[in-house]
């Protein structure tokens, strides 16, 4: 029996280890977040650790794959993935099935190490939880170029101007609504999410999550002062987008520690919508662009961004543009977003 125990043992710890390997790998290439990455690589040193206080040389010596009757046993489509998503979903499900092997059966050998490893299996739960809401938010921002904000607490402005940059382009649409009762800011809202779903457009809600979730926009934006990210993970029913504004280089790192969906570099250049705001100007967006380079988080640049300095914002580094009064205010809104996504590469 003392046998068969040790071959469970190296067989779930090397199903474990080759799950996190997937898993780590994911969030390497595919989501390019060093922060997921390291999580993961954690983990795994982590289960080795444990796994270590054991008899190594009974480990080895129990393995006899030759013999293993579960070897060629296979069921239908059990290796079938369609993409990158499905072998890492994959890797999560082997993950916990194989730790959750190894905590029952070392618990008789050994409990301290097989409760190490039922509490590396709870942080492999909390692990693919955070992936998943990460990856989802960041696939659906990912390929925004154009987002526009619209400043105005007036229904019929707000759906004019929401349906006017719709029909100009933009990929996401921001609702920046102040000094309105929260009933007619819910239904405002909830008619903005809904043209924007509608048309395939992310939509996006300053600062109210609440609002955001009960609307079903596809996320909100949080200012420095505003709930923190991992408070407003918490009220999400469905991955939500989360952006985060930033106007320093301190104010980044410490919200790409919150792992945000994406982050605003700026006020760029001066603006009304934020008169007292300093510009952080194009050096901060160069920079910022730069040390987001291996998060996997997304950017915008914003802040007084208009057709006639926007190539400027574009060379200093940045792939996605916020703009305000340069479209709101324009003459021909949907004209005004047209001229800018044709300014701004695929």
């Amino acid at each position: 029996m003392t046998r068969a125990v040790y071959r469970i043992i190296d067989a779930n710890f090397n199903r474990a280890r080759e799950a996190m390997r997937v898993i780590e790998d994911f969030c390497r290439f595919f989501l390019n977040s060093a922060l997921l990455t390291a999580r993961t690589k954690q983990l795994r040193h982590e289960l080795s650790a444990a796994i270590s206080k054991l008899d190594a040389n009974q480990l080895i010596a129990a393995r006899d794959t030759i013999s293993d009757v579960g070897v060629g046993t296979t069921v239908d489509n059990q290796l079938r993935r369609s993409d990158l998503r499905d072998c890492f979903t994959a890797g999560c499900k082997r993950l916990t099935e194989s730790l959750r092997a190894l905590a029952e059966t070392t618990q008789t050998i050994n409990p301290e190490v097989a409760r190490t490893i039922e509490n590396i299996r709870f942080s492999a739960y909390t692990l693919e939880k955070d992936i998943v809401l990460f990856a989802e938010a960041a696939e659906k921002f990912e390929s925004v170029r154009l987002y526009v904000i619209i400043t105005s607490s007036l229904p019929a402005e707000v759906i004019s101007l929401t349906s006017q940059c719709l029909a100009g382009g933009a990929d996401c649409i921001q609702l920046r609504a102040k000094g309105i009762d929260d009933d007619k800011l819910f239904a405002l809202a909830s008619e903005f999410a809904k043209l924007c779903k509608d048309a395939g457009v992310l939509s996006i809600i300053n600062d109210r999550v609440d609002i955001a979730v009960a609307t079903g926009a596809a996320g909100v934006h949080l200012g420095q002062n505003d709930l923190p990210i991992d408070q407003a993970r918490k009220l999400q029913l469905a991955p939500l987008i989360i952006g985060k504004s930033t106007h320093s280089i301190e104010q980044l790192r410490a919200a790409c520690n919150e792992l945000p969906t994406y982050v605003s570099l700026g006020p760029v250049f001066s603006t009304g919508t934020k008169p007292n705001a300093a510009p952080a100007g194009l050096d901060y967006v160069r920079q910022g662009v730069e040390s987001l380079s291996d998060t996997g988080i997304g950017h915008v640049a914003i802040g007084g961004i208009t057709l006639e300095n926007i190539e400027d914002v574009l060379k200093a580094g940045a792939k996605t543009i916020a703009v305000c009064s340069a479209v709101t205010e324009s003459a021909d809104p949907t004209a005004a977003c047209r001229a800018l996504k044709q300014k701004i590469p695929a």
